[in-house]
């Protein structure tokens, strides 16, 4: 009896098959992105002489292993950190050529000087919670905000925008054409409160 001849399978078209699934897979897949902090590293420049900070121009922050919120070795909230680093960097204790005739603290000699010589240190342990460490960051960036907007409105009344809106439309390629009209409105805010922000090098556990 005569063998039957198995059947042949076409696989010319596997290939375009293949292809398709690939660029399916590659269209409809979605990769997870880690949230991050946006900052701008300092030049490496090296300082022969470090310049000398006045103690009380320091506000530290400090977070525990535990994630516990130590503000000038004090307990402290976190919905208390903003207005607690509000009232350090708006202080304006300083005294003749250190003076600042904008700020609107309560002139505290024990506190900052004024908010060019004001830095607020933050140090955390290497256990801290990633989710508490940036919350930390957003209050203390916010910090810097609030003082930004409130400045900003004050210099410019009539804009019609705060200080974190004309920065995102200063950076907004679709508003090119206003960049150069809020450049310089926008650096005279920064530099009367400049983002010095210090982080130290996290806790090292034995």
């Amino acid at each position: 009896m005569a063998k039957r001849a198995a059947p042949e399978v076409n696989a010319g078209s596997m290939a375009d098959i293949a292809f398709l699934l690939l660029i399916f897979f590659l269209v409809t897949t979605t990769i997870e992105t880690d949230s991050g902090i946006n900052r701008k590293l300092p030049p490496t420049d090296e300082v022969v002489d470090p310049p000398i900070i006045k103690e009380r121009n320091i506000f530290t922050v400090v977070v525990n292993k535990n994630n516990q919120l130590l503000v000038e070795e004090k307990p402290l909230d976190l919905a208390n950190l903003r207005q607690a680093a509000i009232e350090f960097l708006d202080n304006g204790g300083g005294q003749g050529e250190e003076a600042c005739d904008y700020c609107e603290g309560p002139k505290d000699p024990s506190s900052s000087d004024n908010p060019e010589k004001a830095i607020i240190s933050l140090k955390n342990d290497r256990e801290t919670s990633y989710k508490v460490y940036i919350s930390v960051q957003n209050e203390l960036v916010a910090a810097y905000n609030d003082l930004r907007d409130r400045e900003f409105a004050k210099l410019n009344p009539l804009i019609g925008l705060s200080f974190v809106e004309a920065n995102k439309r200063y950076a907004d390629p679709r508003y090119v054409t206003e960049r150069e009209r809020l450049k310089p409105l926008l650096d005279e805010v920064k530099a009367r409160y400049p983002q010095k922000l210090s982080e130290a090098e996290p806790n090292k556990n034995k």
